[in-house]
């Protein structure tokens, strides 16, 4: 959807980076965690088991427990270099107008410049991932969050536990019926976040998703994104999600105004291109969709990828701020159930959180 220049500048967030020197890392540790910041530790690996473009990974022994960890360091600046990097695209965007004017690209910076804010605020995240534990305490059969250390955690150190599993599109030789479980509490929990929870792990990536062949339980990680949703965007939300799964297109329409996803002034094509760009994305919970959804066949992406270009040219307002991450997390879902080939009870998964959000 975005021009090639702009994807490539955006894409610095998510691709692999250097490791940064072990001087720089080490000053990074001991300004968050103390001088004597290697006392916590029994074992330090040196050599980074991940790393990206935010901070890196290293998986060490707390002395304390003897658990092993895994620390994460932020790169020294990286909060305020993002920053002037967002301020240089606005200023790149605008005068060579390079973006479509119906992706409002003021608005689109900011939510932006929110969102990886966040991802830079390890206490924030620290925070995230502990409520997630606390709202999957009922879930420990399928789902481990990995609790936080706070002894070794800062501003820009995070140290939690080190989990075992392997990312779940980096399995080898999954089953069918594997395949079917991860996509199905996968999607599953994303309904709980938007519908019960009200708090979603918003960021897509794959990677933040592990399974662990051992226990058979799906590991999470990475909380940097976490946020919530007020009533007042879930509940129309909601209704909207509902009315897609009849067909309703009227109340898809009367719901999205109240979003103000709509004016109510849009031309026919605009409302047309919009309701069923709505109908679309909610197929698998449609009514007259097979009872099991197989996301091997699926072409939703394809089809509302269709739609974009008139809906960028008509659109009359930009989509609430809400929808940039929560749209984002759910595609994601739904683009992984494909990559894993999954078969899932879709609109069963969709009748049992219809029914726990009373909406």
């Amino acid at each position: 959807m975005l021009p090639a220049p702009i994807h490539e500048v955006l894409q610095r967030v998510q691709d692999s980076a250097d490791y940064m020197p072990a001087s720089q890392r080490n000053q990074v540790l001991a300004s968050n965690l103390g001088s004597d910041w290697r006392e916590l530790f029994s074992s330090f690996d040196e050599r980074p088991i991940a790393a990206a473009s935010i901070g890196q990974v290293h998986s060490a022994t707390l002395k304390s427990t003897e658990t092993r960890v895994a620390v994460k360091v932020q790169y020294p600046g990286v909060a305020n270099s993002i920053d002037s990097d967002l301020n240089n695209l606005a200023i790149l965007l605008t005068a060579s107008r390079l973006l479509p004017k119906g992706l409002y690209l003021e608005k689109t910076i900011a939510n932006a410049r929110t969102e990886l804010a966040w991802e830079c605020d390890y206490v924030r995240e620290a925070e995230s991932g502990r409520r997630f534990q606390k709202l999957l305490q009922d879930e420990q059969e399928t789902f481990v969050v990995p609790s936080v250390i706070d002894e070794a955690s800062g501003p820009q150190v995070l140290t939690a536990e080190l989990m075992e599993g392997v990312g779940v599109t980096k399995v080898q030789n999954l089953t069918q019926e594997q395949k079917d479980w991860i996509g199905s509490h996968i999607l599953r929990l994303c309904l709980r976040e938007i519908t019960e929870f009200k708090f979603m792990q918003t960021d897509p990536n794959w990677t933040n998703f592990l399974y662990n062949s051992k226990t058979s339980k799906l590991e999470l990680l990475d909380f940097g994104a976490s946020r919530e949703y007020a009533d007042k965007f879930v509940v129309p939300y909601v209704q909207i999600l509902r009315a897609a799964s009849c067909n309703d297109r009227d109340t898809i329409r009367d719901r999205s105004i109240d979003l103000a996803y709509l004016t109510g002034y849009e031309s026919q094509a605009m409302l047309n291109a919009h309701v069923t760009s709505v109908l679309t994305l909610a197929e698998p919970f449609s009514e007259s969709s097979p009872e099991i959804y197989d996301f091997r066949d699926q072409t939703i992406t394809d089809r509302v990828r269709g739609l974009i270009p008139l809906m960028v040219r008509e659109r009359l307002a930009p989509p609430p701020e809400e929808t940039y991450s929560l749209h984002r997390k759910l595609s994601g879902a739904f683009l992984l159930c494909a990559r894993l080939g999954s078969r899932v009870r879709c609109r069963e998964l969709f009748a049992k959180a219809m029914a726990k959000a009373n909406v």
